[in-house]
């Protein structure tokens, strides 16, 4: 037996295997007998890297499932050596260890403390939100229980031991589980195979403890000199029996209890405070006087505790060859929505059962990977959203008491309006009392005012290009139909598509224009019958000029495909075609060029104004003209338009001015603006707040945030409301209304982004597509008859959802 390298003072402690000749403890299998468990290519010499929740878990399950199994688990500390102290795991979870393994889910029932509560202090004021329903252990109890099982099942334990490298592991044993955490060294070893990225982010924290059992989770809020700190809580240890919360501490460890206390606060503040200076000692000492009220003046503790920056751990691959990611190494997710070791354990249950359904090894890696990542990156992206809502945590300080909480329960969008009125409406309720949202009214149902036009809901039918004018840009029956369908649909303001201020700064010749007379006639109508037929909707025309990517086919021919003949020529600010020898390279335009241009959206502003449009957006995202010159990426001129972020705005801005001028005073402009271009030197969510800044400054009513379609090699961050946190973002940190827009789908979204005071007014697409009364039936779905949904006079007979069949039908008592 050899000593780890390192630790060879005090050796390594080797548990669980049973001796020569003593029977295999008795593991009942789940699924086939382990008779069936034959075929070949099915892994019986397991090893096992890194001692956490997730790799003991797999090690147990594995050893059950089939105890013919060698599985060795590695671990460079101690039994008892873990970092933090409580864990938390959900319902969902433990259901699933109940079921893979009712012996562990056992033990782990008897110690979890359970709480409903979250408690949120903001300048004084304690808002509490309940039924919420969480479960919690501490740490080093959770891996006792697991060593106790896998030591029941066989499984061999080394502690204080080093594992053997990656390549070595690979060739001796069947399986290789890497359960290392984020630093993972096989992860490492194996780098070129997994691709992992690793993003570093801009707070730091320390986990800490206190002696007291929280009676909620808490979250509590300090503004110092330095900036904002933030404390998470919550309780991991029950109060000893006997224990009164009215008496004094005995001294006994835990007798009052345990909680787990995570600190958090961004770099420039931890460094202006001088944490990181500060030994374990002097940083809880710190804290603890800092949060002294939540602490009700106990002590904080440390267990080798350091002040670090969370790191988000993504990998393209999870497996390679006989290798396997689990937990941290695969992925990790920010510490606040309290899922490391709930995915740890996941990860452990689904590679076990992969393992069990495919007999090849290939096969089964693959099924868990398929599996598992769309859970991880669904999770990942909630992490993210949360993450950064306690990084901008300081722009949210001034927000009221009530709205404040709510936006921190609805922070990374998986808790929402809809869902916490389920757990507590009274909470919901006084929220929307402090907001002066009307009984009986949701969020989204109520008036917002821009400039001299009151819409009478916060729903928006987002721009969408329909490419179905005719060949001279002139809008038709179509149009009618579309745009009058969904004015009819009860939505607060009704957009068109990019209306093309010229034929040569179309997208595609199927695009609608407003260049001519016949354009401004044909839009009159469009704009009547939708007044007409729907008193209190508001249309408005979004001008734009499609610059390098125009001169292409209908998107249902080729997106971004030229023309197969007939091309027009194409200007930019920069010689760049949109896809090299794939589209055509513009023409930067000149002196005479950008005036001509300037022109050419005054007079189709003019246009608008008299064609009846109630509001009027510049488009200034998605690589169209516009955006091109705001986009280092697109502009590389090095005149006067080009080069800082100033110069690169003075053409768009001098485009706003001019139009502004001609566009009636009372009706409002907006701008549409990409917020990131979603690739390395383009813009950033700080160049959005700047250029944001700008428009309004020279008389924008509120900026519509998109994002991205700037560059055609783009990596967005897809998921549901993706786009939602740079609207937030400019909202907050400028206090100008902002459209949000981006994957918005359901009726809660907009409810809850309305609320939480991330956006005024919510823009969807799709959702109108599929549904040109989405508004309607959303205020039917949520049994409003207010006066912000009207139903239209021929429709009002079906605004009730009707019958759905015989399960609506009353049922008889049967039974006594």
């Amino acid at each position: 037996m050899t000593t780890a390298p390192g630790h060879a003072d005090q050796g390594h402690v080797d548990q669980g295997r049973p001796a020569p000749g003593r029977p295999v403890p008795d593991r009942p299998a789940l699924g086939r007998p382990a008779s069936d468990r034959s075929a070949p290519g099915r892994p019986l010499r397991i090893a096992v890297v890194g001692g956490g929740p997730g790799g003991l878990y797999a090690a147990a399950l594995l050893a059950r499932l089939d105890p013919r199994r060698e599985i060795t688990v590695w671990e460079r500390g101690s039994p008892d050596e873990t970092f933090g102290f409580g864990v938390v795991l959900s319902d969902e979870t433990l259901g699933g260890i109940e079921h893979a393994d009712p012996a562990v889910y056992a033990a782990l029932r008897e110690e979890f403390v359970r709480w409903d509560d979250i408690d949120v202090t903001h300048r004084g004021h304690v808002l509490t939100s309940g039924g919420h329903g969480f479960a919690a252990l501490g740490r080093r109890r959770l891996l006792r229980i697991l060593h106790e099982r896998c030591q029941a099942l066989g499984v061999r334990l080394r502690f204080r031991a080093q594992a053997p490298p990656a390549e070595q592991l690979s060739r001796t044993y069947d399986l290789v589980i890497a359960a290392d955490g984020a630093g993972s060294a096989i992860r490492q070893a194996y780098a070129d195979a997994f691709r992992p990225r690793v993003t570093t982010h801009r707070c730091r924290y320390i986990w800490l403890a206190a002696d007291i059992a929280f009676d909620a989770f808490r979250f509590e809020i300090a503004e110092t000199e330095h900036g904002v700190m933030q404390l998470h809580g919550y309780p991991y240890a029950r109060p000893s029996p006997g224990h009164h919360p009215s008496s004094k501490p005995s001294g006994l460890p835990h007798s009052l209890g345990a909680s787990t206390v995570i600190i958090e606060t961004r770099e420039e503040v931890w460094r202006g405070a001088g944490l990181d200076q500060c030994t374990e000692r002097e940083s809880t000492e710190r804290c603890a006087k800092l949060f002294t009220d939540a602490l009700g003046g106990h002590a904080l503790r440390g267990n080798h505790s350091q002040w670090t920056a969370f790191r988000t751990v993504v990998n393209e691959r999870w497996s390679h060859g006989n290798t396997v990611l689990i937990g941290d190494a695969a992925h990790t997710a920010h510490f606040s929505i309290g899922s490391g070791t709930k995915l740890a354990v996941e990860d452990a249950l689904a590679l076990a059962a992969c393992l069990e359904e495919h007999p090849a090894l290939p096969d089964a890696l693959a099924a868990y990977e398929a599996e598992r990542r769309p859970v991880v990156e669904s999770t990942q992206r909630a992490a993210r959203a949360s993450l950064e809502w306690f990084e901008n945590l300081e722009l949210y300080l001034d927000q009221p008491p009530g709205q404040f909480a709510f936006n921190l329960l609805t922070r990374s969008r998986r808790v929402t309006h809809d869902n916490l009125r389920l757990r507590d409406a009274e909470f919901v309720e006084a929220v929307e009392r402090e907001a002066a949202v009307p009984a009986a009214t949701p969020p989204m149902f109520t008036p917002f005012r821009l400039r001299g036009l009151t819409l009478r809901n916060r729903v928006v039918v987002s721009p969408m290009d329909m490419y179905s004018a005719a060949h001279d840009g002139t809008p038709g029956d179509f149009h009618l139909v579309h745009l009058g369908g969904r004015a009819l649909g009860g939505a607060g303001l009704v957009m068109t598509e990019m209306v093309c201020v010229s034929p040569e700064g179309r997208i595609t010749p199927g695009c609608t224009g407003l260049y001519a007379d016949a354009h401004e006639t044909a839009w009159r109508r469009v704009t009547d019958f939708a007044h007409a037929q729907s008193p209190g909707v508001a249309v408005g025309v979004q001008l734009g000029h499609s610059g390098r990517k125009g001169s292409t086919r209908l998107m249902w021919e080729g997106i971004d495909t030229p023309l197969p003949h007939g091309n027009w020529p194409l200007v930019a600010p920069s010689p760049l075609p949109y896809r090299p020898g794939v589209n055509q390279t513009p023409h930067a335009l000149d002196a005479t060029g950008l005036a001509a241009v300037r022109d050419q959206f005054v007079r189709a502003a003019e246009r608008a104004a008299r064609a009846g449009f109630d509001l009027l957006e510049l488009h200034c995202a998605h690589g169209y003209l516009l955006s091109g010159f705001l986009s280092p990426l697109t502009n590389h001129r090095t005149d006067a338009y080009g080069g800082t972020l100033d110069a690169r705005l003075r053409y768009p801005l001098e485009v706003f001015d001019a139009v502004r001028a001609v566009w009636p005073d009372d009706r409002p402009m907006t701008v549409r603006i990409s917020a990131t271009d979603w690739a390395d030197g383009g813009t950033t969510a700080d160049d959005a707040v700047a250029i944001a800044a700008a428009f309004t400054a020279h008389g924008a009513d509120a900026i519509d945030v998109s994002t991205g379609q700037v560059v055609p090699d783009e990596v967005p961050a897809y998921g549901r409301s993706y786009q939602t946190p740079y609207a937030d973002r400019v909202r907050n940190e400028l206090g100008v209304p902002v459209i949000a827009v981006g994957a918005i789908s359901s009726w809660d979204d907009v409810n809850s982004l309305i609320l939480a005071g991330r956006a005024d007014l919510c823009a969807l697409a799709r959702p109108h597509l599929y549904d040109p009364h989405w508004t309607l039936h959303a205020a039917a779905d949520q049994n409003y008859t207010g006066p912000a949904a009207p139903w239209p006079l021929p429709y009002r007979a079906g605004s009730r959802t009707p019958p759905t069949g015989r399960t609506d039908a009353p049922r008889p008592r049967l039974a006594l």
